[in-house]
């Protein structure tokens, strides 16, 4: 269980914090949301379901947006555009 922060491409960006439990997955998007570029992209992996709810709360008292959610198999899958 080893928290994974790569870039993908150009203002793209995949951070995987499965495994992790609350606070931990929020406080990591929360900062490599810090590290990346206005108007980036990071795709964040989780999956413990109540991260889902503070995760959006800090997106949503930073600006960021959440522009996809998915599900796939016991994994959240989001995308968060860094305003």
């Amino acid at each position: 269980m080893a928290m994974k922060f790569e870039k993908k491409t150009d203002g793209q960006f995949l951070l995987d914090v499965t495994g992790y439990v609350c606070p931990h997955p929020q406080i990591y998007t929360k900062k490599a949301i810090e590290k990346i570029g206005t108007g980036d992209v990071i795709e964040v992996v989780f999956d413990n379901p109540s991260s889902s709810e503070s995760i959006a709360a800090m997106c949503d008292q930073i600006g960021n947006e959440v522009v996809e959610k998915k599900k796939e198999g016991g994994k959240f899958i989001w995308k968060i555009k860094k305003s």
